[in-house]
């Protein structure tokens, strides 16, 4: 009976991870770099689409992903209004990091701290860098982990996709 259950709940989790992501956020309490609490279930973009990266100080293909996002942000700003937010999973005591890292760079994008990992864990995430792509809704419709090199146009080619079925 448990190897049945066992292989049930593995065949579960690989179903769900193909299913499409089509979910509202979960409500969870991160902090925003000033200490602010924000309820994540509140995260929008006043109706377009919007970006959630979930990243570490400490990951190089996170800052790889968020640097090249960066070089084209500005224009896929101006094209379809899209917002990304970056959520820090560095723990409570390298949430320091955060904002040097951020600063250093040059990045206008709204930072969250994550620092317990209950929002990453909430939404099943296992590994950074992880993108999620919501549409003007909030609705979560694309999920996927890790970065290869030219993995942004995917995104911005998503993000355009949903600005026209609007």
């Amino acid at each position: 009976m448990r190897t049945f259950l066992s292989i049930f709940a593995t065949i579960a989790i690989i179903l769900g991870a193909a299913a499409p992501a089509a979910a509202q956020l979960p409500s969870v309490q991160v902090k925003d770099l000033s200490g602010k609490t924000v309820d994540t279930a509140t995260l929008s973009n006043d109706g377009n689409p919007f970006l959630i990266s979930f990243f570490a100080t400490w990951c190089k293909p996170c800052m790889r992903e968020l640097k090249a996002i960066h070089e084209l942000y500005p224009d896929w700003q101006d094209e379809t209004g899209v917002k990304m937010y970056i959520v820090s999973i560095d723990e409570a005591q390298n949430t320091h990091k955060v904002k040097p890292l951020v600063d250093s760079e040059g990045w206008d994008y709204e930072v969250l701290l994550d620092a317990n990992g209950d929002f990453y864990r909430s939404l099943g995430i296992q590994g950074v860098p992880h993108m999620l792509i919501l549409d003007g809704k909030g609705q979560i419709v694309e999920s996927h982990s890790g970065y290869t090199d030219g993995a942004e146009h995917d995104i911005i080619k998503k993000i355009r996709s949903l600005k026209t079925a609007e």
